[in-house]
């Protein structure tokens, strides 16, 4: 009995299932990123009495973070680290499924 030898057409399919997690993780992260700090620049460029008063409830979850150019910033490297860790995980899982061991 012999164990069979992966082919390269094997090798090839294993390679291009793999997802890059580091990848994947960068680019939610600015996707997030982006989103929040691109709401609260358009909010504060509105104006208005009561600038962002739902986007504001943010802070809540994020301490530091207002309707405000710093709080844009802020928000955007939150939301870059909790995106960077959802497309992480996304990019593993997919990983440890695709390779169907």
């Amino acid at each position: 009995m012999t164990a069979q030898q992966p082919t390269s057409k094997d090798a090839y399919r294993t390679a291009l299932l793999r997802l890059n997690a580091r990848a994947w993780g960068i680019a939610v992260g600015l996707v997030f990123g982006l989103a929040l700090f691109v709401a609260t620049i358009v909010l504060l460029m509105e104006g208005g009495p009561r600038v962002g008063a739902h986007l504001a409830l943010i802070g809540k979850l994020l301490p530091g973070y207002r309707v405000t150019t710093g709080g844009a910033f802020i928000g955007f490297a939150y939301l870059f680290v909790i995106g960077y860790a959802i497309g992480r995980v996304i990019g593993s899982v997919y990983n440890a499924l695709a390779r169907g061991d």
